[in-house]
Protein backbone atom coordinates (compact mmCIF):
# COMPACT_ATOMS: atom_id res chain seq x y z
CA UNK A 1 0.00 0.00 0.00
CA UNK A 2 1.21 3.37 -0.47
CA UNK A 3 -0.52 5.46 1.98
CA UNK A 4 -2.16 2.94 5.03
CA UNK A 5 -1.62 0.29 7.18
CA UNK A 6 -3.64 -2.78 7.37
CA UNK A 7 -6.76 -1.16 7.63
CA UNK A 8 -6.34 0.44 4.54
CA UNK A 9 -6.61 4.02 5.79
CA UNK A 10 -4.92 6.34 3.50
CA UNK A 11 -3.74 8.17 6.22
CA UNK A 12 -2.71 5.73 8.95
CA UNK A 13 -1.03 8.46 11.49
CA UNK A 14 -4.09 10.04 12.27
CA UNK A 15 -6.45 6.75 12.98
CA UNK A 16 -3.44 4.26 14.77
CA UNK A 17 -2.66 7.84 17.03
CA UNK A 18 -5.97 8.49 17.82
CA UNK A 19 -6.83 4.67 18.74
CA UNK A 20 -3.85 4.71 20.77
CA UNK A 21 -5.18 7.99 22.74
CA UNK A 22 -9.10 6.05 22.86
CA UNK A 23 -6.93 3.32 24.83
CA UNK A 24 -5.52 5.33 27.57
CA UNK A 25 -2.61 6.89 25.97
CA UNK A 26 -1.21 10.26 25.82
CA UNK A 27 0.99 13.28 24.72
CA UNK A 28 1.55 11.85 21.12
CA UNK A 29 3.81 14.05 19.48
CA UNK A 30 4.92 13.65 15.76
CA UNK A 31 5.72 9.88 14.74
CA UNK A 32 9.28 8.74 13.95
CA UNK A 33 10.39 8.15 10.66
CA UNK A 34 12.48 5.70 8.80
CA UNK A 35 15.34 3.47 10.82
CA UNK A 36 18.04 5.81 12.02
CA UNK A 37 16.86 6.24 15.75
CA UNK A 38 17.44 3.79 18.18
CA UNK A 39 15.32 3.65 21.81
CA UNK A 40 16.84 2.24 23.85
CA UNK A 41 16.56 -0.50 26.99
CA UNK A 42 15.18 1.36 29.53
CA UNK A 43 17.96 1.00 32.17
CA UNK A 44 18.13 -2.95 31.30
CA UNK A 45 20.46 -4.87 29.56
CA UNK A 46 24.16 -3.43 29.92
CA UNK A 47 26.16 -7.12 28.78
CA UNK A 48 26.69 -5.95 25.64
CA UNK A 49 23.50 -8.30 24.26
CA UNK A 50 21.45 -6.08 21.72
CA UNK A 51 18.12 -7.32 20.31
CA UNK A 52 16.69 -4.58 17.24
CA UNK A 53 13.24 -4.41 16.35
CA UNK A 54 12.09 -2.60 13.42
CA UNK A 55 8.88 -1.04 15.20
CA UNK A 56 5.52 0.94 15.19
CA UNK A 57 6.48 4.17 15.35
CA UNK A 58 3.81 5.60 17.37
CA UNK A 59 3.93 2.86 20.01
CA UNK A 60 7.44 3.43 20.59
CA UNK A 61 6.57 7.08 21.18
CA UNK A 62 4.01 6.16 23.47
CA UNK A 63 4.54 2.95 25.29
CA UNK A 64 8.05 1.62 23.93
CA UNK A 65 9.66 1.53 27.74
CA UNK A 66 6.24 -0.09 29.08
CA UNK A 67 6.39 -2.52 26.12
CA UNK A 68 10.08 -3.56 26.86
CA UNK A 69 9.22 -3.47 30.72
CA UNK A 70 6.51 -6.21 29.82
CA UNK A 71 8.99 -8.62 27.95
CA UNK A 72 10.98 -8.43 30.74
CA UNK A 73 8.56 -9.22 32.99
CA UNK A 74 7.78 -12.15 30.50
CA UNK A 75 10.82 -13.87 30.55
CA UNK A 76 13.03 -12.43 28.40
CA UNK A 77 16.74 -12.07 30.53
CA UNK A 78 18.14 -8.80 31.78
CA UNK A 79 21.10 -9.54 29.76
CA UNK A 80 19.62 -8.58 26.88
CA UNK A 81 18.86 -4.81 25.47
CA UNK A 82 15.83 -4.58 23.26
CA UNK A 83 16.38 -1.66 21.07
CA UNK A 84 12.75 -0.47 18.99
CA UNK A 85 14.13 0.90 15.82
CA UNK A 86 10.73 3.05 14.79
CA UNK A 87 9.77 2.17 10.80
CA UNK A 88 8.47 4.43 8.98
CA UNK A 89 4.68 5.22 9.89
CA UNK A 90 3.20 4.93 5.97
CA UNK A 91 3.58 1.08 5.60
CA UNK A 92 4.64 1.44 1.75
CA UNK A 93 7.94 3.41 3.02
CA UNK A 94 8.37 0.87 5.66
CA UNK A 95 8.11 -1.75 3.27
CA UNK A 96 10.56 -0.25 0.31
CA UNK A 97 12.93 0.53 3.57
CA UNK A 98 13.12 -3.32 4.72
CA UNK A 99 13.09 -4.47 1.18
CA UNK A 100 15.95 -2.01 0.63
CA UNK A 101 17.98 -3.34 4.07
CA UNK A 102 17.44 -7.03 3.52
CA UNK A 103 18.70 -6.76 -0.58
CA UNK A 104 22.04 -5.28 0.85
CA UNK A 105 22.47 -7.59 3.38
CA UNK A 106 22.53 -5.52 6.14
CA UNK A 107 22.17 -6.95 9.29
CA UNK A 108 20.25 -4.04 11.15
CA UNK A 109 17.58 -4.62 12.76
CA UNK A 110 17.54 -8.15 13.80
CA UNK A 111 13.53 -8.19 13.90
CA UNK A 112 10.98 -6.48 11.91
CA UNK A 113 7.16 -6.01 12.40
CA UNK A 114 5.83 -6.47 9.41
CA UNK A 115 2.30 -5.93 8.02
CA UNK A 116 0.72 -9.15 7.16
CA UNK A 117 -0.54 -7.57 4.02
CA UNK A 118 2.77 -7.83 2.69
CA UNK A 119 4.97 -10.11 4.77
CA UNK A 120 4.15 -12.89 1.91
CA UNK A 121 5.85 -10.61 -0.79
CA UNK A 122 9.25 -10.78 1.69
CA UNK A 123 8.37 -14.80 2.44
CA UNK A 124 7.95 -15.74 -1.77
CA UNK A 125 11.50 -13.63 -2.62
CA UNK A 126 13.37 -15.62 -0.05
CA UNK A 127 14.11 -12.31 2.42
CA UNK A 128 13.44 -13.91 5.54
CA UNK A 129 14.89 -16.05 7.94
CA UNK A 130 12.98 -19.78 8.56
CA UNK A 131 10.91 -19.83 11.71
CA UNK A 132 10.31 -23.42 11.70
CA UNK A 133 13.73 -24.03 11.36
CA UNK A 134 15.09 -21.43 14.00
CA UNK A 135 12.70 -21.34 16.77
CA UNK A 136 12.23 -24.83 19.29
CA UNK A 137 9.82 -26.88 18.16
CA UNK A 138 7.14 -25.97 21.19
CA UNK A 139 7.61 -22.28 19.78
CA UNK A 140 6.25 -23.17 16.03
CA UNK A 141 3.54 -26.07 17.04
CA UNK A 142 2.17 -23.14 19.46
CA UNK A 143 1.47 -21.06 16.92
CA UNK A 144 0.36 -23.54 14.89
CA UNK A 145 -2.30 -24.76 17.72
CA UNK A 146 -3.22 -21.70 19.41
CA UNK A 147 -3.40 -18.61 17.09
CA UNK A 148 -5.75 -17.24 14.70
CA UNK A 149 -5.21 -19.55 11.63
CA UNK A 150 -5.92 -17.38 8.72
CA UNK A 151 -3.61 -14.57 10.32
CA UNK A 152 -1.09 -16.98 10.85
CA UNK A 153 -1.37 -18.09 7.25
CA UNK A 154 -0.38 -14.70 6.44
CA UNK A 155 3.52 -15.27 7.69
CA UNK A 156 3.69 -19.10 6.43
CA UNK A 157 5.47 -19.79 2.75
CA UNK A 158 1.81 -20.82 0.82
CA UNK A 159 4.49 -23.83 -0.50
CA UNK A 160 6.23 -25.54 1.96
CA UNK A 161 3.87 -24.32 4.52
CA UNK A 162 6.98 -23.09 6.69
CA UNK A 163 6.62 -20.53 9.64
CA UNK A 164 8.40 -16.52 8.43
CA UNK A 165 6.95 -14.84 10.84
CA UNK A 166 5.26 -15.40 14.43
CA UNK A 167 1.71 -12.78 14.82
CA UNK A 168 1.96 -10.07 17.21
CA UNK A 169 -1.67 -8.55 17.02
CA UNK A 170 -4.57 -8.95 14.24
CA UNK A 171 -6.89 -6.51 13.00
CA UNK A 172 -10.61 -7.38 11.84
CA UNK A 173 -13.62 -5.18 10.94
CA UNK A 174 -17.01 -5.64 12.47
CA UNK A 175 -20.36 -4.67 11.52
CA UNK A 176 -21.04 -0.85 14.17
CA UNK A 177 -24.40 -0.02 14.93
CA UNK A 178 -26.38 2.56 17.31
CA UNK A 179 -27.99 0.20 19.73
CA UNK A 180 -30.48 2.69 21.11
CA UNK A 181 -31.99 3.60 18.19
CA UNK A 182 -32.30 -0.35 16.68
CA UNK A 183 -34.02 -1.01 20.34
CA UNK A 184 -36.21 2.28 20.03
CA UNK A 185 -37.82 0.19 16.63
CA UNK A 186 -38.39 -2.34 18.42
CA UNK A 187 -35.49 -5.07 17.85
CA UNK A 188 -33.53 -6.88 20.35
CA UNK A 189 -29.96 -7.26 19.55
CA UNK A 190 -29.27 -8.64 23.39
CA UNK A 191 -31.46 -11.30 23.26
CA UNK A 192 -31.09 -12.20 19.24
CA UNK A 193 -27.30 -12.31 20.54
CA UNK A 194 -26.51 -10.00 17.26
CA UNK A 195 -23.09 -9.88 19.16
CA UNK A 196 -21.89 -13.32 18.27
CA UNK A 197 -24.61 -14.58 16.08
CA UNK A 198 -24.17 -13.28 12.45
CA UNK A 199 -27.30 -12.51 10.67
CA UNK A 200 -27.88 -12.64 6.40
CA UNK A 201 -27.44 -9.25 4.61
CA UNK A 202 -31.03 -9.60 3.31
CA UNK A 203 -32.83 -9.04 7.40
CA UNK A 204 -29.48 -6.62 8.17
CA UNK A 205 -30.75 -4.42 4.97
CA UNK A 206 -34.49 -4.68 6.24
CA UNK A 207 -33.60 -3.86 9.45
CA UNK A 208 -31.23 -0.71 8.35
CA UNK A 209 -33.91 1.18 6.28
CA UNK A 210 -36.15 0.36 8.47
CA UNK A 211 -34.79 2.08 11.60
CA UNK A 212 -33.15 5.05 9.45
CA UNK A 213 -36.73 5.42 8.08
CA UNK A 214 -37.94 6.12 11.57
CA UNK A 215 -34.91 7.62 13.29
CA UNK A 216 -33.39 11.05 12.92
CA UNK A 217 -30.41 9.67 11.05
CA UNK A 218 -29.27 10.96 7.62
CA UNK A 219 -28.17 7.90 6.85
CA UNK A 220 -28.32 3.67 7.46
CA UNK A 221 -24.71 2.72 6.77
CA UNK A 222 -21.38 4.07 6.28
CA UNK A 223 -18.71 2.44 4.75
CA UNK A 224 -15.30 2.75 2.65
CA UNK A 225 -15.50 2.42 -1.32
CA UNK A 226 -13.28 4.68 -2.41
CA UNK A 227 -10.79 3.85 -4.97
CA UNK A 228 -8.24 3.16 -2.98
CA UNK A 229 -6.33 -0.21 -0.91
CA UNK A 230 -9.04 -0.54 1.69
CA UNK A 231 -11.55 -1.10 -0.64
CA UNK A 232 -9.75 -3.87 -2.78
CA UNK A 233 -8.31 -5.79 0.13
CA UNK A 234 -11.00 -5.11 2.52
CA UNK A 235 -14.61 -3.83 2.13
CA UNK A 236 -15.08 -5.55 -1.42
CA UNK A 237 -13.58 -8.74 -0.67
CA UNK A 238 -15.27 -9.38 2.91
CA UNK A 239 -18.47 -8.83 1.12
CA UNK A 240 -17.94 -10.73 -2.15
CA UNK A 241 -16.41 -13.59 0.24
CA UNK A 242 -19.79 -13.68 1.94
CA UNK A 243 -21.35 -14.32 -1.16
CA UNK A 244 -19.35 -17.18 -2.07
CA UNK A 245 -17.23 -15.36 -4.38
CA UNK A 246 -13.09 -15.02 -4.65
CA UNK A 247 -10.56 -13.14 -6.96
CA UNK A 248 -8.35 -16.50 -7.41
CA UNK A 249 -10.92 -19.09 -7.22
CA UNK A 250 -10.98 -19.42 -3.43
CA UNK A 251 -8.65 -19.14 0.13
CA UNK A 252 -6.49 -22.23 -1.43
CA UNK A 253 -5.02 -19.49 -4.00
CA UNK A 254 -5.01 -16.44 -1.84
CA UNK A 255 -0.82 -16.26 -1.97
CA UNK A 256 -0.32 -17.93 -5.63
CA UNK A 257 1.31 -19.64 -7.45
CA UNK A 258 0.62 -16.37 -10.26
CA UNK A 259 -0.15 -17.65 -13.09
CA UNK A 260 -1.63 -21.39 -12.05
CA UNK A 261 -4.89 -19.93 -10.60
CA UNK A 262 -7.92 -19.22 -12.04
CA UNK A 263 -9.43 -15.50 -12.13
CA UNK A 264 -13.10 -15.54 -10.55
CA UNK A 265 -13.75 -12.28 -10.81
CA UNK A 266 -16.75 -12.74 -13.48
CA UNK A 267 -18.81 -14.80 -12.23
CA UNK A 268 -22.51 -14.95 -11.12
CA UNK A 269 -21.47 -14.78 -7.24
CA UNK A 270 -19.07 -11.70 -7.52
CA UNK A 271 -21.58 -9.72 -9.46
CA UNK A 272 -24.25 -10.12 -6.99
CA UNK A 273 -22.57 -8.59 -4.10
CA UNK A 274 -21.79 -6.03 -6.20
CA UNK A 275 -25.81 -5.45 -7.10
CA UNK A 276 -26.34 -5.63 -3.49
CA UNK A 277 -24.17 -2.67 -2.93
CA UNK A 278 -25.88 -1.03 -6.11
CA UNK A 279 -29.33 -1.89 -3.72
CA UNK A 280 -27.82 -0.52 -0.58
CA UNK A 281 -26.54 3.07 -2.42
CA UNK A 282 -29.71 3.43 -5.12
CA UNK A 283 -31.96 1.13 -3.88
CA UNK A 284 -31.57 -0.58 -7.46
CA UNK A 285 -32.85 -3.48 -8.62
CA UNK A 286 -32.73 -4.08 -12.21
CA UNK A 287 -33.09 -8.11 -12.28
CA UNK A 288 -35.10 -8.34 -9.70
CA UNK A 289 -33.19 -9.83 -7.51
CA UNK A 290 -33.40 -8.03 -4.37
CA UNK A 291 -36.57 -6.97 -4.09
CA UNK A 292 -36.86 -8.54 -0.34
CA UNK A 293 -33.49 -6.29 0.52
CA UNK A 294 -33.82 -3.07 1.74
CA UNK A 295 -31.78 -0.56 0.23
CA UNK A 296 -31.55 3.16 -1.04
CA UNK A 297 -30.01 3.74 2.96
CA UNK A 298 -26.23 4.30 1.96
CA UNK A 299 -25.23 7.56 -0.05
CA UNK A 300 -23.13 7.84 -2.76
CA UNK A 301 -20.23 9.29 -0.63
CA UNK A 302 -18.88 6.07 0.11
CA UNK A 303 -17.41 6.34 -3.64
CA UNK A 304 -14.93 8.73 -2.26
CA UNK A 305 -14.84 7.31 1.40
CA UNK A 306 -11.97 5.91 3.73
CA UNK A 307 -11.90 5.14 6.83
CA UNK A 308 -12.19 8.05 8.82
CA UNK A 309 -14.57 10.05 6.63
CA UNK A 310 -17.24 7.13 6.65
CA UNK A 311 -16.90 6.66 10.57
CA UNK A 312 -17.53 10.36 11.25
CA UNK A 313 -21.48 10.88 10.67
CA UNK A 314 -21.65 7.53 12.78
CA UNK A 315 -20.22 8.88 15.20
CA UNK A 316 -22.12 12.09 14.87
CA UNK A 317 -24.67 10.12 15.59
CA UNK A 318 -25.94 10.53 11.40
CA UNK A 319 -25.98 6.60 11.10
CA UNK A 320 -27.49 3.79 11.87
CA UNK A 321 -25.14 1.13 10.62
CA UNK A 322 -21.21 1.61 10.26
CA UNK A 323 -18.51 -0.55 9.13
CA UNK A 324 -15.00 -0.30 10.55
CA UNK A 325 -12.00 -1.59 12.83
CA UNK A 326 -11.46 -1.76 16.12
CA UNK A 327 -9.82 1.55 16.50
CA UNK A 328 -13.43 2.62 15.48
CA UNK A 329 -14.64 0.98 18.45
CA UNK A 330 -12.17 2.50 21.18
CA UNK A 331 -13.07 5.72 19.52
CA UNK A 332 -16.91 5.72 18.97
CA UNK A 333 -17.78 3.60 22.39
CA UNK A 334 -15.60 6.55 24.50
CA UNK A 335 -17.96 8.27 27.34
CA UNK A 336 -19.30 10.95 25.14
CA UNK A 337 -18.81 13.27 28.53
CA UNK A 338 -15.36 12.64 28.66
CA UNK A 339 -14.17 13.40 25.52
CA UNK A 340 -14.41 16.30 23.14
CA UNK A 341 -14.85 14.43 19.76
CA UNK A 342 -18.26 12.67 18.74
CA UNK A 343 -18.62 9.56 20.51
CA UNK A 344 -21.38 7.33 21.25
CA UNK A 345 -20.51 5.54 24.37
CA UNK A 346 -22.32 2.59 25.14
CA UNK A 347 -25.05 3.28 22.89
CA UNK A 348 -22.51 1.49 20.31
CA UNK A 349 -22.96 -1.92 19.83
CA UNK A 350 -20.97 -4.12 17.48
CA UNK A 351 -21.97 -7.38 15.30
CA UNK A 352 -19.96 -9.95 12.67
CA UNK A 353 -20.31 -9.15 9.37
CA UNK A 354 -23.51 -9.84 7.74
CA UNK A 355 -23.53 -12.97 5.47
CA UNK A 356 -25.70 -14.04 2.08
CA UNK A 357 -24.42 -17.94 1.47
CA UNK A 358 -23.63 -20.13 4.11
CA UNK A 359 -19.97 -21.94 3.82
CA UNK A 360 -21.65 -24.96 2.73
CA UNK A 361 -23.33 -23.19 -0.39
CA UNK A 362 -20.70 -21.11 -1.31
CA UNK A 363 -19.31 -21.17 -5.11
CA UNK A 364 -15.64 -21.12 -4.23
CA UNK A 365 -13.85 -23.15 -1.94
CA UNK A 366 -13.28 -21.27 1.57
CA UNK A 367 -15.53 -18.66 1.44
CA UNK A 368 -19.13 -17.94 2.69
CA UNK A 369 -20.22 -16.89 6.19
CA UNK A 370 -19.50 -14.15 8.64
CA UNK A 371 -16.30 -12.86 6.42
CA UNK A 372 -14.05 -9.73 7.77
CA UNK A 373 -11.33 -8.59 6.23
CA UNK A 374 -7.76 -9.23 7.78
CA UNK A 375 -4.88 -6.99 8.96
CA UNK A 376 -2.24 -7.04 11.84
CA UNK A 377 1.57 -7.59 11.82
CA UNK A 378 3.82 -10.15 12.42
CA UNK A 379 7.59 -10.19 13.51
CA UNK A 380 9.86 -11.29 11.57
CA UNK A 381 13.47 -12.54 11.37
CA UNK A 382 16.69 -11.23 9.57
CA UNK A 383 18.29 -13.74 8.02
CA UNK A 384 21.47 -12.12 8.28
CA UNK A 385 22.45 -11.75 12.05
CA UNK A 386 24.89 -13.98 14.19
CA UNK A 387 22.60 -13.42 17.50
CA UNK A 388 19.48 -15.46 17.14
CA UNK A 389 19.61 -17.36 20.15
CA UNK A 390 18.92 -13.65 21.82
CA UNK A 391 16.32 -12.67 19.33
CA UNK A 392 14.70 -16.25 19.72
CA UNK A 393 14.58 -15.19 23.16
CA UNK A 394 12.55 -11.60 22.65
CA UNK A 395 10.37 -14.20 20.22
CA UNK A 396 9.57 -16.64 23.44
CA UNK A 397 9.05 -13.86 25.57
CA UNK A 398 6.21 -11.83 22.84
CA UNK A 399 4.77 -14.91 22.98
CA UNK A 400 3.76 -15.23 26.00
CA UNK A 401 -0.15 -14.93 26.61
CA UNK A 402 0.41 -12.10 29.56
CA UNK A 403 2.57 -10.24 27.17
CA UNK A 404 -0.02 -10.31 24.71
CA UNK A 405 -2.70 -9.17 26.91
CA UNK A 406 -0.17 -6.13 28.45
CA UNK A 407 -0.06 -4.85 24.42
CA UNK A 408 -4.28 -4.84 24.35
CA UNK A 409 -3.85 -2.94 27.80
CA UNK A 410 -1.29 -0.61 27.36
CA UNK A 411 -1.55 -0.08 23.21
CA UNK A 412 -4.94 -1.56 22.12
CA UNK A 413 -3.53 -3.87 19.86
CA UNK A 414 -5.74 -7.23 19.94
CA UNK A 415 -3.95 -10.52 20.82
CA UNK A 416 -3.12 -13.49 18.15
CA UNK A 417 -4.90 -15.87 20.19
CA UNK A 418 -8.15 -16.38 20.03
CA UNK A 419 -8.44 -18.34 23.80
CA UNK A 420 -7.78 -14.96 25.13
CA UNK A 421 -10.66 -12.70 24.22
CA UNK A 422 -12.40 -15.02 26.89
CA UNK A 423 -9.89 -13.51 29.53
CA UNK A 424 -11.18 -11.33 31.81
CA UNK A 425 -7.97 -8.99 31.43
CA UNK A 426 -8.95 -8.49 28.04
CA UNK A 427 -13.03 -8.31 28.89
CA UNK A 428 -12.02 -5.55 31.38
CA UNK A 429 -10.14 -3.30 29.03
CA UNK A 430 -11.43 0.29 28.81
CA UNK A 431 -14.04 0.57 25.96
CA UNK A 432 -12.73 -2.18 23.75
CA UNK A 433 -13.37 -5.22 26.35
CA UNK A 434 -16.66 -4.29 25.69
CA UNK A 435 -16.51 -6.25 22.14
CA UNK A 436 -14.16 -8.95 22.68
CA UNK A 437 -16.93 -11.21 21.59
CA UNK A 438 -17.78 -9.72 18.48
CA UNK A 439 -14.43 -9.33 17.98
CA UNK A 440 -13.39 -13.24 18.60
CA UNK A 441 -15.98 -14.33 15.78
CA UNK A 442 -14.83 -11.94 13.73
CA UNK A 443 -11.19 -13.02 14.08
CA UNK A 444 -12.19 -16.98 13.56
CA UNK A 445 -13.69 -15.94 10.05
CA UNK A 446 -11.40 -13.74 8.25
CA UNK A 447 -10.44 -13.27 4.56
CA UNK A 448 -6.51 -11.75 3.53
CA UNK A 449 -5.98 -10.13 0.73
CA UNK A 450 -4.22 -12.45 -2.28
CA UNK A 451 -0.86 -10.98 -1.62
CA UNK A 452 1.68 -11.83 -4.15
CA UNK A 453 4.58 -10.08 -6.31
CA UNK A 454 1.51 -8.40 -8.35
CA UNK A 455 -1.03 -7.55 -5.87
CA UNK A 456 -0.11 -3.74 -5.99
CA UNK A 457 -1.24 -4.01 -9.60
CA UNK A 458 -4.12 -5.99 -9.64
CA UNK A 459 -5.80 -4.25 -6.40
CA UNK A 460 -5.72 -0.82 -8.00
CA UNK A 461 -7.77 -2.86 -11.10
CA UNK A 462 -10.05 -4.24 -8.14
CA UNK A 463 -10.74 -1.07 -6.70
CA UNK A 464 -11.31 0.98 -9.82
CA UNK A 465 -13.83 -1.79 -10.95
CA UNK A 466 -15.84 -2.49 -7.66
CA UNK A 467 -16.00 1.51 -7.28
CA UNK A 468 -17.27 2.38 -11.23
CA UNK A 469 -19.88 -0.93 -10.79
CA UNK A 470 -21.33 0.56 -7.18
CA UNK A 471 -20.84 3.95 -8.79
CA UNK A 472 -23.18 3.04 -11.86
CA UNK A 473 -20.25 3.94 -14.24
CA UNK A 474 -20.73 0.58 -15.44
CA UNK A 475 -23.17 -2.47 -14.90
CA UNK A 476 -21.65 -4.96 -12.05
CA UNK A 477 -20.93 -7.27 -15.03
CA UNK A 478 -19.43 -4.85 -17.56
CA UNK A 479 -17.15 -4.06 -14.56
CA UNK A 480 -16.01 -7.89 -13.63
CA UNK A 481 -15.68 -8.40 -17.33
CA UNK A 482 -13.40 -6.01 -17.50
CA UNK A 483 -12.02 -6.74 -14.05
CA UNK A 484 -11.23 -10.43 -14.78
CA UNK A 485 -9.21 -9.84 -18.13
CA UNK A 486 -7.33 -6.91 -16.16
CA UNK A 487 -6.91 -9.83 -13.31
CA UNK A 488 -5.84 -12.95 -16.32
CA UNK A 489 -2.88 -10.53 -17.65
CA UNK A 490 -0.86 -9.45 -14.32
CA UNK A 491 -1.68 -13.17 -13.58
CA UNK A 492 0.31 -13.83 -17.22
CA UNK A 493 3.11 -11.24 -16.75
Amino acid sequence: MSQDDTRGVRSSGVSRRRFVQAAGVSGLTAGLAGCADLIGGGGRGGSGRTVTWGFDPVAVQNNGDAIKDALYENGLSEDITVEFVPRDQDTGAARSNYNRLLNAGETDPDMFLMDNGWTNIFIQRGQLQNLSEALPEELVSDVADNYFSAFTDTARDPGSGDLFGVPVFPDFPTMQYRKDLVEEAGYNPEGENWATEPMTWERWSNIAEDVNDNADTDYGFTTQWDIYEGTACCTFNEIMSSWGGAYFGGRENLFGPIGDRPVTVNEPETISALNMMRKFVHDEDAEDQFSSYGGGFTPTNILGWIEEASRAPFAEGNSVFHRNWPYSLALTGRNPDNTEDPALGENLGAMPMPYAVSESDAAQPGTGGTTSALGGWHMTVNPNINNQEDVVSVIRAAMEPEFQLELLSIQGWLPPRPELFNSSDAQNVDVVGRYMDTLQVAGNNTMARPVTAVWSDQSTNIAQQANRAVGQEASSADAMATLQSALEDTESQ
